[in-house]
């Protein structure tokens, strides 16, 4: 019998549109601050909600992006 290898984690349910925001974001912010961000909204919906659909993580993590968007567009 041959030996199979199974993964230690389960796919990433917010690869999709992550790849999304970091072409949305590319000029503006790196890949990992892009990563952050998902991380964080991941993190606050399940705070909030119990939940963190990819829906909501998406819609808060380009908020997130946004508004550090327009803080650095300030700065200089």
């Amino acid at each position: 019998m041959s030996e199979r290898s199974i993964p230690d984690t389960e796919p990433d349910p917010y690869a999709d549109f992550s790849a999304a925001l970091r072409d949305e974001f590319s000029e503006v912010h790196p890949a990992t601050t892009v990563a952050r961000c998902i991380e964080a909204a991941h993190y606050g919906a399940l705070e909030v909600t119990g939940h963190a659909h990819p829906g909501l993580v998406e819609r808060i993590a380009r908020k997130h992006l946004e508004v550090l968007a327009l803080v650095a567009s300030e700065r200089g």
